[in-house]
């Protein structure tokens, strides 16, 4: 899945140029630059993540209290807004209510938590101009976050040789400091952390530190911080919580779609279903035979009968008229003639019963007078059904009709 990340540096307007890296897997960059807003790269089939830079962020730890967040990982409601506008408005400069706040991910309601806080205007303002040119970010994530206490600190010297920076990360937090401060000052009574650096201010770090450090250039720094799991797009920033359900489905599926530790499992999927319509197909055309060959076994009974029959297309209809013409030919009764219905009635009606009255027509006999019990009649019912036909009650009237009539 391809990703466009765009570096969000303090002071951004609508003619900044902007700072983006493009990747298609999510580890490696493929292609790096600076433009303005119109002429970042799209990505159709991918995600736009937005990266806020370090000098935009500051970091507070706060111990929410209970009961202001449901559960850990809860998406923050206005409520809990609310709550860190009360915990943080002595530690700001500024009035909270110009502040964005973001909650560290799967914060708990029982344990210190980190809230990133930056300047509202000025970052709904760069996400405005990104949505204007469809590139709206699926994520917001901070370039450096505290570190869990199992990854350790670590030390990152950014910026140019003139203004040298040291960014130090831990689970204590995120400092920023010049790097002329000295690591003293920043690394007290502490083993020496790993150590990166910019290129372009990679001699003045190992001049400082006196040791070796990584170099890593700024891209592949964005590109890290976006496999973060922080999402700065929280309360007034976010969408509602079904809109972000579907943003992240869409992602995951994208991911599925696109990424590449995916690959053997999109291959999979595929030959399933591919051994799945093969299958089917085979079943349908299977049945198809088998029905085919029942059509031919029925038409060629009829046509083997009545030799007359030239043109089979309705078996079924085309040899009861076939039959109802020889037996008119013949003189032979049938199944609904009433001498027929009666002798089948004959054998179920109880001897010391006697019509007092008959109406028949085409297929139906109407007798009464016989005053049959509920359970003779259900007795008549049982056995007049094997013989092709149907009882039913009307008042005092037994109905007898043939299998079929309506």
């Amino acid at each position: 899945m391809s990703t466009l990340i765009v570096y969000l540096a303090p002071g951004a307007s609508h003619d900044t140029e902007y700072d983006y890296v493009l990747s298609h897997d999510g580890q490696t960059v493929a292609a790096s630059g600076r433009t303005t807003a119109a002429l970042l790269p799209t990505v159709a089939a991918g995600e736009v993540v937005a990266v806020v830079a370090i000098q935009a962020l500051s970091w507070q730890s706060v111990q929410l209290p209970k009961g202001s967040i449901a559960a850990r990982g809860a998406v923050p409601t206005p409520r809990l807004r609310a709550v860190l506008d009360g915990l943080l408005e002595e530690r700001l400069l500024d009035e909270p209510q110009e502040l964005h706040f973001a909650l560290a991910p799967n914060a708990r309601p029982d344990a210190p938590v980190w809230v990133a806080v930056c300047e509202r205007a000025w970052l709904k303002a760069a996400l405005q101009e990104l949505e204007n040119v469809d590139r709206a970010p699926n994520r917001i994530v901070p370039e450096f976050a505290p570190e869990s206490s199992a990854t350790g600190a670590s030390l990152q010297v950014i910026g140019t040789e003139q203004h040298a920076l040291l960014v130090r990360s831990s689970d204590q937090g995120v400092t920023l400091t010049p790097l002329n401060a000295g690591p003293a000052s920043v690394l007290p009574n502490e083993p020496a952390p790993k150590l990166l650096a910019e290129p372009a201010v990679a001699a003045l770090a190992e001049s400082c530190f006196k040791r070796p450090v990584e170099l890593q250039q700024a891209a592949q720094r964005w590109l890290l911080a976006t496999q973060s799991s922080w999402d700065l797009a929280q309360f007034d920033l976010a969408s509602s919580s079904r809109l972000r359900t579907l943003k992240k489905l869409a992602q995951h599926w994208q991911s599925l779609r696109h990424a590449p530790q995916w690959r053997a499992l999109r291959w999979g999927a595929g030959a399933l279903v591919l051994t799945q319509l093969l299958g089917l197909n085979l079943l349908a055309w299977h049945e198809k035979s088998a029905l085919q060959t029942q059509r031919a076994a029925v038409n060629a009974v009829l046509t083997q009968t009545f030799a007359n029959v030239r043109v089979v297309v309705d078996a079924p209809t085309q040899m009861e008229r076939e039959v109802a013409a020889l037996r008119q030919a013949t003189g032979s009764a049938s199944g609904g003639d009433l001498e027929a219905m009666l002798t089948a009635a004959s054998m179920a009606i109880p001897a010391n019963r006697s019509l007092l009255a008959l109406e028949f027509s085409s297929g139906e006999a109407r007798m009464k007078g016989l005053k049959l019990s509920s359970a003779e009649v259900t007795t008549l019912s049982t056995w007049l059904g094997r013989q092709g036909y149907s009882v039913r009650t009307e008042g005092e009237a037994l109905v007898l009709q043939t299998r079929g009539r309506p």
